[in-house]
């Protein structure tokens, strides 16, 4: 590697209800990335405009040219953006084009995975097509709520159901419906998200997730966590205010977890995917009495607080998480 620091920009804030969640994420990566090799910076990305926080405790604007900043009276350019924008720009694919068009490496997947990831109902279309199991699902789009009626979505989907927003993260705007009286409010909520949304069939069985990440030289899918919420599903409270229990490695059998990792991997490289991503699943009992891993979603750009999944199972893993940064980010320059 050149000896000369690198210098990082945590890129994160963005324009959801996660904007909170993503800064958090960007301190937990300030603090996991190895000082003595890079200049790490945190840079606010949100539609009130873009700004870095200096070292001195001081906010400087961003140039949109070239993403550069002034600090000390002299100009300074980033050698890679780790983007941990959780929703819009920085999930989508949006933020992406933007690096691409100033020939910026950075952490994540390209321009047309980002968006297709991002929109749940088309992933697990695409996604069925190459034999993963997914919930059953339809969507709705706004102006076209009556185009498919409730007793419809009764008798297609089933209840109990999950309504969600299409088109953003899955901590806001999430309903579990029970009965069909309960569709419409849960629609109009999620609606507050997203102009898409996506009712969902409800799979009884145990979560878990699985986190992954490839370079040149090698493949890495961590100990899989089981998530076990004290709640009705994993909502904002479970994942962000500790109504959760996270196990890892996860209480399942090992040939049913090594499945899930290779599955985790097989989807890593349908999706030519780049950086971390966590794939979440839910495991139900097939007609043989076996584990059916059935994909729930895929998070390309997954919390990074300490008490994050991926941190968590970077540990279980008995790696360093520096150590798993500077294997992301050294990859785009070998």
């Amino acid at each position: 590697m050149n000896k000369q620091k690198r210098t990082i920009a945590i890129v994160c804030g963005g324009d959801s209800s996660e904007h909170d969640v993503s800064m958090r994420s960007a301190q937990g990566l300030k603090s996991f990335f190895d000082k003595e090799r890079y200049n790490v910076y945190v840079v606010d990305v949100n539609k009130n405009g873009w700004h870095v926080h200096l070292n001195d405790g001081t906010m400087a604007p961003i140039d949109r040219n070239d993403f550069s900043f002034q600090e000390k009276g002299e100009k300074r350019l980033f050698d890679y953006a780790y983007i941990t924008i959780h929703g819009t720009p920085g999930e989508n694919g949006v933020l992406q084009g933007y690096f691409e068009l100033i020939g910026m490496p950075y952490s994540t997947s390209g321009v047309l995975i980002e968006a297709l990831t991002f929109d749940k109902f088309v992933l697990n279309q695409y996604l069925r097509g190459f034999g993963v199991s997914v919930p059953e699902s339809l969507l709705i789009r706004r102006g076209k709520e009556k185009d498919v009626p409730d007793e419809e979505i009764e008798k297609r989907i089933g209840m109990p159901c999950f309504v969600k927003p299409a088109n953003d993260g899955s901590s806001f705007g999430v309903s579990k419906v029970k009965n069909i009286d309960q569709l419409a409010p849960a629609i109009r909520k999620a609606m507050m998200e997203s102009d898409e949304v996506m009712v969902e069939q409800f799979l009884d069985g145990v979560e878990i997730t699985v986190g992954c990440y490839k370079t040149r030289e090698k493949a890495v899918v961590f100990p899989v966590t089981e998530v076990v919420t004290h709640n009705e599903f994993f909502d904002y409270d479970a994942k962000y205010n500790g109504q959760v229990d996270e196990i890892t490695p996860a209480r399942i059998p090992d040939d049913v977890a090594k499945r899930a990792q290779e599955l985790t991997s097989a989807i890593y490289d349908i999706l030519h995917c780049n950086g971390i991503i966590r794939i979440d699943y839910i495991l139900t009992k097939n007609n043989e009495g076996g584990m059916k891993i059935n994909m729930l979603e895929i998070n390309t750009t997954p919390g990074m607080t300490p008490t994050s999944f991926i941190p968590q199972q970077v540990r279980a893993a008995g790696l360093n998480i520096g150590d798993v940064l500077a294997d992301i980010v050294e990859n785009q320059f070998t």
